[in-house]
């Protein structure tokens, strides 16, 4: 019996030390809510299975068609249906339960990409037919994106919400852009493109599953409150248009992803597959490269625990370094460059995501995130179905090189222009920022 005590003394000793632990590392007190835990938990699987995504998508296309132009109809394919879903999902988010929407992302996706993985693996995937599924993954990553950026909130302590977020683009870079590329450059240089969509597809079933476990439910809102989809909708626009650091920053991210986003999806594979003459593993290399730099990046801001004071500036600086740093990938010679400039490109937009999601959390409104953060997603992607359209036909006309360098330079000088313009950076000037807390309180959160 007094063996027994020992041994139960000795583990709650244990559980108090790793409880302890965790205090001290600031980026991993949200998990000490069982929820939010469920949620990362699910999410780094289904991250990792993006990662393998990345690459197979762009290998098996290439095998379809060696042609950037051919990439870039994939690209417009996936983000097309987002530009016109989103919105209306994210006023559902602000209406039902957002785990069952979340749910119902990840079950579209899933069929999606493991259909793609069969016709693949049996020889029978067309380059038509490749666009079309990828229509309809585009379509769940719709219905997922505004109800996972609107439920975090709901499930984690103001004060945490920092590290949260810190978490979030630990996870997401060392899952998406490191383990993910790295196993799916594997996957493919080993067994095929059609096996790693089919490992993808398996990832958002485990997600899924994790989600449906989650305690976490909608709150219906009282009759007086319940008003029309159209009303909800026309709701979260006069808030976003009452309030200019809101817009203007959405408007940035149109510009700086259409001049960006199609150069560095679609041109980046090809100068590692053509110009490197590197292999599918070495393309996962450079991603995982990025991956390094996103993760020290989340681990530095969760340890510290708070936004910076001037955080609006800060924002707009990263970001402006992560959009120029796509002009590295034009004049690079060998994939050791290239993953340093897939570093620093990434070490800069975590910070500028981690800074971005934290504020939109703390100065929007429970009830109006949903429709905000889906605001956010269609303005800011507005203009990525016409940087896929444009990027083929520009790398014909002027190389591929080319083109990467006037991206990256075109994209960092038009981003910082829209931090002087006024009122962008009002929530640093207005004491916004001082109205919520900006210092985690440090007490274990426990649910």
């Amino acid at each position: 019996m007094l063996l027994g005590v020992a041994g139960l003394l000795e583990r709650l000793g244990m559980r108090r030390r790793a409880s302890a632990f965790v205090d001290r590392i600031g980026i991993l007190r949200p998990l000490r809510v069982r929820d939010f835990a469920l949620l990362w938990t699910g999410l780094t699987i289904s991250f990792i299975g993006d990662g393998i995504y990345i690459i197979a998508i762009a290998w098996q296309t290439y095998d379809l068609s060696n042609s950037p132009s051919s990439l870039a109809a994939v690209g417009v394919a996936w983000s097309l249906p987002q530009v016109v879903l989103v919105l209306a999902s994210g006023v559902l988010s602000d209406r039902l339960d957002r785990r069952h929407l979340m749910i119902a992302g990840d079950v579209i996706r899933g069929i999606a990409i493991g259909t793609i993985g069969y016709l693949s693996i049996v020889d029978a995937l067309t380059l038509p037919i490749l666009i079309l599924l990828v229509v309809v993954y585009g379509a769940g990553q719709a219905i997922f994106a505004p109800a996972f950026s609107s439920i975090v909130p709901t499930i984690v302590p103001d004060d945490l919400l920092l590290q949260a977020n810190s978490l979030g683009q630990f996870v997401r870079p060392i899952s998406w852009t490191l383990i993910g590329p790295l196993v799916g450059g594997t996957l493919v240089a080993s067994i095929g493109p059609g096996w790693a969509f089919v490992a993808d597809s398996g990832t958002f079933v485990f997600s899924a599953v994790m989600i449906f476990a989650m305690r976490t439910r909608h709150v219906p809102r009282s009759e007086e409150e319940r008003t029309s989809p159209w009303a909800d909708l026309v709701e979260g626009l006069r808030y976003v248009r009452g309030r200019t650091w809101l817009w203007v920053s959405m408007v940035a991210a149109t510009v700086s992803l259409l001049a960006t986003w199609g150069p560095w999806e679609v041109l980046v594979p090809f100068v590692v597959r053509n110009d490197l003459n590197g292999s599918a593993a070495a393309l996962g290399l450079v991603y995982g490269a990025g991956g390094v730099g996103a993760v020290t990046a989340a681990i530095v801001l969760g340890q510290r625990g708070r936004i910076p004071r001037r955080a609006v500036t800060v924002l707009y600086v990263a970001w402006t370094v992560g959009m120029a740093a796509t002009a590295g990938f034009g004049v690079v010679t060998s994939v050791w460059q290239a993953m340093l400039v897939a570093l620093v490109a990434e070490t800069s937009i975590t910070i500028l995501i981690v800074i971005w999601y934290t504020l939109l959390q703390r100065l929007v409104p429970s009830q109006l995130l949903g429709r905000v953060s889906s605001l956010d997603w269609m303005i800011s992607i507005a203009g990525v179905p016409l940087s896929f359209a444009i990027v083929g036909p520009a790398a014909d006309a002027f190389g591929v090189d080319a083109t990467l360098i006037a991206a990256g330079l075109l994209g960092g000088a038009l981003t910082l222009a829209f931090m002087f313009y006024p009122g962008a950076r009002a929530p640093e000037r207005d004491g916004s920022l001082e109205a919520v807390p900006i210092e985690p309180e440090g007490a274990p959160v426990t649910t």
